[in-house]
């Protein structure tokens, strides 16, 4: 069989299986279950395009190009109306009279982030304990020791930013280019900017009653259209979660990670176990967790396949407002904020198994309780402090790595195996968003029992 002809017919299996995608939402099946079976089904045809061609064939290489129209152009839908969203919601959520306690939430909601971050990276620190990792007679590969130089000199860069200057940067000099989603910091710069302009909509209230107003219906009325526009696009999610799928476990080394099983399976212990750490303090606050398991899947689901935060941030507000009965405000700062404080798996669960694997390579007990508690401490606030420079599991590592004095270029000996890991970190860092927002919602009342504790569709 030609490369051509095996392209051809992988593209028509793929068109075939879209097709019966398209058919059961015709007969009105469940999104969750129809973003399941999508799940269920890339995984499938990955595993029979990686058995049959190999992960490096050009029939593979060829048939993901044309996957990758679906998959890279939903993601990018959803990332095009990822800042669009933010800013007209957080500012109609300032504007509007029953968010004036919006301060009290976005404290809240960051509160619950750190905490649980803190509580992400004693488990990580624990469960990297418990497994015995250790950097320890790891051989590195050309790549890998490409990465850790890379590594190397992305910390000297980083360093290079005081932590004043790093939080500073969320002041946007030019929020047009921040509006665009450039930047690091973008998110957060789009949130100040979008609390500024309402904060100054609501001091013209008594000296022009009528441009505030007038405002205030411009912007309940881009609101309503940005809304439509991520209900068009999340229409599409089982066929993003189908092809994204598709394309990981089709072109996955798998030799490489099963080199490194015991990380990774040490890694999803302690991100199973964080998901029931938010399952608990969400049965704390007098809230069903099975409930939360039903609406939040989906948007679960997605963030796992995409392992992108940022461009979940229209689910987990749909998740939140719409399925769980929080109000627009919470939802939107929640899941704002969320993509970039306190993230439990990338700032939380990942730094701090990094530092117990490195450790003993450097002489030091990884089962010591002071190095524990100041890698906890230095974990949680590290998940604050690089807010406002972004970058994720890497940058986190980084930081926490460095100030604990540990060598960073070791992180390079992960490079096979980060997108796996990646895809459970993105998970439980979306899931942490979520719990803060219903959190935050219950401790200020902007959250509707009523709409939890409903059935879904």
């Amino acid at each position: 069989m030609t490369t051509t002809l095996a392209v051809i017919i992988n593209i028509i299996v793929m068109l075939a299986i879209i097709y019966g995608l398209t058919l059961l939402r015709k007969k009105r099946t469940s999104f969750t279950i129809r973003v399941l079976l999508a799940l269920l089904i890339g995984i499938i045809f990955g595993a029979a395009l990686q058995v049959i061609f190999g992960a490096t064939s050009d029939v593979v290489k060829v048939s993901i190009s044309w996957l990758n129209v679906i998959a890279n152009g939903y993601v990018r839908l959803l990332r095009m109306i990822v800042v669009p969203l933010i800013f007209v919601s957080i500012t109609g959520a300032i504007i509007n009279q029953d968010s004036k306690n919006l301060g009290k939430i976005a404290t809240r909601i960051i509160a619950v982030l750190i905490i649980t971050t803190a509580i992400s990276a004693f488990i990580g620190a624990s469960v990297a304990n418990v497994f015995d990792i250790s950097a320890e007679g790891l051989q590195a590969g050309e790549s890998e020791i490409k990465a850790g130089k890379n590594l190397e000199t992305r910390l000297e860069d980083f360093q290079a930013k005081p932590i004043q200057e790093q939080l500073m940067e969320i002041i946007p000099t030019n929020p047009f280019y921040s509006l665009t989603g450039q930047g690091s910091n973008s998110t957060l710069s789009v949130v100040f900017f979008a609390a500024f302009v309402a904060v100054a909509a609501i001091g013209i209230r008594k000296k022009n009653p009528e441009s505030a107003e007038t405002f205030k219906k411009l912007i309940k009325s881009i609101q309503d259209v940005v809304m439509r526009m991520t209900t068009m696009v999340l229409r599409l999610t089982p066929y993003g979660v189908l092809a994204l799928m598709t394309r990981m476990v089709s072109t996955s080394d798998f030799s490489e990670i099963l080199r490194l099983l015991k990380f990774v399976l040490a890694s999803y212990v302690a991100l199973i176990l964080v998901f029931i750490v938010h399952l608990i303090i969400i049965a704390i606050f007098g809230l069903n967790p099975v409930t939360y398991i039903k609406k939040a899947i989906s948007t679960l689901m997605f963030a796992f396949s995409s392992r992108s935060s940022a461009a979940t941030i229209p689910m987990t507000i749909e998740t939140l407002s719409e399925k769980m009965g929080v109000s627009q405000g919470v939802a939107n700062l929640s899941a704002s904020l969320g993509t970039s404080i306190g993230q439990n798996g990338c700032a939380g669960v990942y730094p701090a198994m990094l530092a117990v694997m490195i450790a003993p390579t450097v002489g030091i007990n990884p089962l010591d309780p002071m190095f524990l508690i100041k890698l906890v401490v230095i974990t949680a606030l590290a998940s604050f402090g690089i807010a406002g420079v972004g970058g994720g599991a890497t940058f986190a590592a980084l930081t926490v790595l460095s100030a604990m004095g540990l060598p960073v270029g070791l992180v390079g000996l992960l490079i096979a195996i980060e997108p796996l890991i990646d895809m459970g970190r993105t998970l439980v860092n979306v899931s942490d968003s979520i719990v803060a927002g219903l959190i935050s919602g219950k401790l200020v009342g902007e959250l509707d029992t009523g709409v939890y504790n409903s059935e879904i569709e």
